[in-house]
């Protein structure tokens, strides 16, 4: 289901997903099955969104974003992906940042570019992310830090 407020440029989103009201999606976008996209998302072109994806209000995903199968991402989190970011700067470099199968980021958390998010790593609603974080694990705070080192997926 495409919401009729949706402005969804891309022709390959599967009858299974859900794209709510006020998104935009690039034509170039990949999105999987059975995925739910709530209001007011952006995603670009050269983005990778799994299977059974829960991506909350507000989330914008930038070229260079994947999301694997079975991921959450709550409200308001927010991506990156330049480094050193300045206005018209023609010569930046693109840094990928991967969120590994059945991982969970909180709300309103920022994810730093060129990272990994393990599989079944939890990221506490808040934080910044500014390393990769191992499979598994839970991390939370500002800059984000393991809460354990192991949770139960």
């Amino acid at each position: 289901m495409i919401h009729r407020l949706a402005d969804c440029m891309c022709e390959n989103v599967p009858e299974s997903t859900n794209i709510w009201q006020f998104c935009v999606v690039l034509p170039h976008a990949q999105i999987g099955e059975n995925c739910n996209i709530c209001s007011h998302c952006f995603i670009e072109n050269d983005v990778k969104i799994g299977n059974n994806c829960t991506i909350k209000c507000g989330v914008q995903l930038w070229d260079g974003i994947e999301l694997e199968d079975n991921v959450m991402i709550g409200a308001n989190t927010t991506f990156t992906n330049d480094l050193y970011p300045r206005a018209k700067n023609k010569d930046w470099t693109l840094l990928k940042t991967r969120i590994c199968r059945g991982a969970s980021v909180g709300a309103g958390s920022t994810i730093l570019p060129g990272l990994t998010i393990g599989e079944g790593a939890m990221v506490g609603a808040g934080s910044v992310v500014t390393k990769n974080i191992p499979a598994g694990e839970t991390w939370v705070g500002n800059p984000a830090h393991p809460l354990n080192k192991k949770i139960l997926v």
